[in-house]
């Protein structure tokens, strides 16, 4: 009887395994990583007001997981913040694995005026002094 339950326990563990293990897998593979994307959405906005901005002063800002590999002292997941006197322009925001620390990627995002993004590294009026590259 022991053995009997025994294998029953032993053989559902196995089970839930097979099938959790792929579906956390893909979750994390299409969505990111849960935990940067909450660490991101707590420490950018705080950055970004207390470098003087308010919320009314963005157009866009979110969490997004990019489809290249970045700098490894980051996490993989950058923020995206979009201000509203520079809608053409596209900053992100990158969170350190040591310390958490927020730090602007130089590379941002211009929209052309025939629609096509290209990416500058160029100082715009929100560039950070202490950037750093994403790659």
């Amino acid at each position: 009887m022991k053995n009997k339950k025994r294998l029953v326990i032993i053989s559902s563990l196995v089970i839930i395994i097979v099938v959790a293990f792929p579906f956390g897998f893909f979750y994390v593979l299409n969505n990111g990583n849960p935990l940067t994307k909450y660490i991101a959405d707590k420490k950018v906005p705080a950055h970004l007001v207390e470098k003087g901005y308010t919320m009314d002063d963005l157009n866009e800002s979110h969490f997004v997981e990019p489809k290249h590999t970045i700098n490894r002292k980051f996490y993989h997941g950058h923020y995206l913040v979009v201000f509203n006197d520079e809608p053409d322009i596209t900053y992100y925001y990158g969170i350190t694995k040591i310390r958490h620390k927020v730090k602007q990627f130089c590379e941002k995002d211009k929209i052309s005026s025939i629609g096509i993004t290209d990416t500058i590294e160029d100082e715009t009026k929100h560039s950070e002094k202490d950037c750093t590259n994403s790659r």
